[in-house]
């Protein structure tokens, strides 16, 4: 167990979504997070948008992780989308993007939610991991997966 367990549901995870491009992917978390939170979907996107405009998230190496401060938000969500075909993220390796993990933290953000986000870039950072989440084809095993990376490095 790590500190990104309790933030990964099975419904929160989406497998082979059928995104083409940056907007449909943040349409498609916007809805994810609707469903699991209960906050307007439009929100989130608007959220996502205005944080990638400070600059992209993608990390490199098919990956990406959009986060943002979300207004009325009591505690940390997330949401992984795998997307079927890689989009392009303004990644700086220069490589389309399939893998994106959500982060939405309330406003005021606190080291608790750098630690959050941290782990998440360790966890995308790790190769053997990003391989295992960009192929399983079960949700539980992601989620599995990512509560228990550390113990597969």
């Amino acid at each position: 167990m790590n500190a990104l367990t309790d933030l990964f549901t099975l419904d929160c995870i989406a497998l082979d979504n059928p995104a083409k491009n940056r907007a449909d992917a943040f349409a498609a978390a916007g809805e994810l997070f609707a469903k699991q939170v209960g906050i307007d979907a439009s929100s989130v996107i608007e959220f996502l948008n205005a944080r990638e405009e400070l600059g992209s998230t993608a990390l490199g190496n098919g990956v990406a992780i959009p986060h943002g401060r979300i207004r009325g938000l009591h505690q940390p969500h997330a949401a992984l989308i795998r997307l079927k075909t890689p989009i392009d993220f303004g990644a700086p390796d220069g490589e389309p993007v399939s893998l994106l993990i959500f982060l939405l933290v309330p406003e005021k953000a606190t080291q608790e939610h750098l630690e959050i986000l941290s782990n998440i870039a360790q966890l995308l950072a790790d190769s053997q991991t990003r391989t295992l989440l960009q192929n399983e084809p079960d949700p539980e095993k992601v989620r599995d997966l990512i509560c228990h990376w550390e113990t597969l490095r």
